[in-house]
């Protein structure tokens, strides 16, 4: 009995040597990312992700002139407005969505004339989620592009999609880029992680893209903003070493034609994936910087995430790390 007991608790010491030597190995590699003194700045390509009630009729005239101070003499040029969501089938109703579209794109044109608006549109998806929209029925897809046309004609500048969560490999997905592309608009997405492990994206959770499915997405668009956040890491520094080696794989697959931006997670939720005390703004802000390094790639951005939950904090962190000239 007592060989038996020895042989069950080498088996745990294994299994369990097995699961935490790579995690910790793992671990020390992000915190070797996170190192370093950053000197990048703002290029001029930055992006803010706008909540919807900048188009159903709660935003005003004092509001907007509110943000175009907000965003003076900042790197933001794009603003990711919310426009949908799209029904599962791709179509949209405009009229009851988004009433004061128009309004607002019109008010952002007078307020801040190097600003350019585009309409966020998205949806859940299948098979990741069910009920949710189908990207492999050409139908559902002509009513995404037919949808997106429609809001072109309300006044935006550009079409950002946001289908979550979309697997790496999906042709659907590939599809609907390639047939909102003949509209002749500004085309961007938000896109998931790069998988750092080489793995992760084979495991059916859909958190993760391909290196190689990054690229082809990014080949299709004008701009790609990596949603880098949600990553469950614990420390701050972590996360930063994440956001850097997430930001060095980006790069190594961004046409240099297309936009590459990373995303900054300003909000204060506390779940198993996102602690906010670890994943700040300034910890992206930072982590972005050392990712790019010397790099001197020009159509290179970071893009605030979302309006409504962002604090004084996270406005300074983006601006005297990133906006500042050293």
């Amino acid at each position: 009995m007592k060989r038996d007991l020895k042989r069950s608790l080498k088996v745990f010491v294994v299994l369990l040597l097995l699961l935490v030597v790579p995690l910790a190995v793992y671990a020390i590699s992000l915190r070797v990312h996170y190192a370093g003194d950053p000197a990048a700045r703002t290029r001029n390509h930055d992006a803010l992700w706008l909540g919807h009630a900048w188009v159903d009729g709660r935003k005003t005239d004092a509001d907007v002139t509110a943000l175009a101070q907000q965003l003076k003499d900042t790197g933001i040029r794009d603003l990711y407005v919310h426009a949908g969501p799209l029904e599962h089938d791709g179509s949209l109703p405009l009229a009851k969505v988004s009433p004061k579209a128009r309004w607002f794109v019109e008010a952002v044109r007078a307020a801040a004339p190097g600003i350019r608006v585009q309409a966020w549109l998205g949806d859940i998806v299948q098979p990741g989620k069910n009920p949710g929209m189908n990207l492999d029925d050409a139908a559902v897809r002509g009513r995404v592009v037919e949808s997106a046309s429609a809001v072109l004609q309300q006044g935006f500048q550009g079409i950002h999609y946001d289908f979550e969560p979309v697997q790496s490999g999906s042709t659907g997905y590939l599809a609907v880029l390639d047939e909102t592309r003949a509209l002749g608009t500004t085309l961007s997405v938000a896109a998931p992680q790069i998988d750092t492990l080489w793995y992760l994206h084979k495991i059916p959770i859909e958190k993760w893209w391909s290196q190689d499915y990054f690229r082809q997405v990014a080949e299709r668009v004008n701009q790609i903003a990596v949603m880098s956040y949600d990553t469950a890491m614990p420390l701050e520094s972590l996360y930063g070493g994440y956001v850097a080696k997430q930001t060095e794989l980006a790069l190594e697959v961004t046409p240099p034609t297309t936009d590459l931006l990373m995303g900054l997670p300003a909000y204060q939720e506390n779940n198993f994936a996102h602690w906010a005390h670890a994943e700040t703004v300034a910890a992206a802000v930072r982590g972005a910087r050392l990712g790019l390094s010397d790099n001197a790639r020009q159509n290179f951005g970071l893009a605030l995430y979302v309006d409504f939950t962002a604090t004084p904090t996270d406005w300074s962190a983006y601006r005297d790390a990133w906006c500042v000239a050293p």
